[in-house]
């Protein structure tokens, strides 16, 4: 067998999987950037919103950061895969980029 992936057909999200008589591409893992196999242990660096912990790419929990990210009153924080977003507490609404009482 030949190893196809020694000289790197794959895209720079993608890892080379050799096979018998061929090869594949594969997505690598979203905490990526770049990665050199499967998984978040696998990625040459860590993609935004996520940091090295243990060997692995780990998400950022944003809403837990020192320096508060939703700033804006009444607003509340919510931790997503690689990122966040601020949404209005309860009783309240988003009227043109304000949180109100509903």
């Amino acid at each position: 067998d030949l190893d196809e992936c020694a000289t790197s057909p794959c895209k720079d999200h993608q890892y080379c999987l050799n096979t018998n008589g061929s090869f594949s591409c594969k997505a690598c893992d979203v905490s990526c950037r770049g990665c050199t196999g499967e998984g978040s242990g696998k990625c040459k660096t860590c993609a935004p919103g996520y940091m090295k912990e243990d060997e692995k790419c780990t998400d950022i929990d944003e809403c837990n950061l020192p320096e508060k990210v939703c700033v804006k009153e009444n607003q509340d924080c919510i931790n997503t895969s690689g990122s966040y977003k601020c949404v209005c507490s309860e009783g309240f609404e988003d009227k043109d980029g304000t949180c109100v009482q509903t």
